[in-house]
């Protein structure tokens, strides 16, 4: 295969403006960082909020918690960001249609729709990790609060997820990492995120193989990094007899 590799490519000018194909990168880089940050913030908080609903004792609790599990979990996240980009604004009421079709930016609309969709797809997986790590927990834990005149509440805040985080800081780190890879289905609805600024960059400089090339090694950049601090913080806070630390 002949083929002339031009690493030089990203600093020519794209035609557009006076716009260099590396700021495409740095802009849909940007746009990746924004979408995976904020919608990893509304999966753990509603994930941990599911979470601690699937392990309450209240049967109608954790049946509403283990239903939304179950649809969002099993629904492709593709078909759930259509839903979100193109139906839900439908069935809003009026006032909120004509701002969110009219007034908004239509790359905001679609900052929105898939910072929901991605934040709401996690939070099910968030959910039965939290799960997992609080059942994990040895019930002489909760009795013990209970014998200390801790409310429920109380027991779940100050006792039982603060050490189930630390259990499940390894999957968690997997899931944050999968929300870096998983918003590049943003592309599908115009939001130049990386992977939209590289397929861009393919048809406009004809420099297919450097185009995906510096994308794949962004994501592994990206994500090797996050990886590593994250093991960091995993060896930082681990609970002697729950977790091994570093495989042993």
């Amino acid at each position: 295969m002949n083929y002339n590799w031009d690493w030089g490519v990203f600093f020519k000018s794209t035609g557009v403006g006076s716009e260099t194909y590396l700021d495409w990168y740095i802009s849909g880089l940007g746009w990746t960082i924004a979408i995976a940050v904020v919608a990893w913030i509304v999966a753990l908080l509603l994930g941990s909020l599911l979470g601690v609903m699937r392990t309450v004792p209240n049967r109608v609790v954790a049946g509403i918690a283990t239903v939304y599990v179950e649809v969002f979990r099993n629904v492709p996240l593709l078909v759930q960001l259509f839903v979100w980009y193109f139906l839900i604004p439908d069935l809003l009421p009026q006032n909120l249609q004509d701002w969110y079709k009219q007034d908004l930016h239509p790359t905001t609309s679609a900052y929105l729709s898939v910072v929901v969709c991605l934040g709401l797809f996690t939070a099910a997986r968030v959910c039965e990790q939290v799960r997992t790590g609080i059942q994990a927990l040895p019930r002489g834990q909760e009795s013990a609060a209970r014998a200390m005149g801790f409310k429920l509440p109380q027991i779940y805040w100050n006792v039982l997820l603060p050490q189930a985080y630390r259990i499940i800081i390894p999957p968690l780190t997997s899931e944050f990492l999968n929300v870096f890879k998983n918003s590049s289905v943003a592309s599908l609805i115009g939001l130049m995120e990386l992977l939209a600024q590289t397929k861009q960059t393919a048809e406009f400089s004809a420099n297919l193989f450097e185009a995906f090339t510096l994308a794949t090694l962004i994501y592994f950049t990206l994500n090797m990094s996050l990886m590593l601090l994250m093991r960091l913080v995993e060896k930082k806070v681990a609970v002697p007899g729950l977790i091994s630390v570093g495989g042993k």
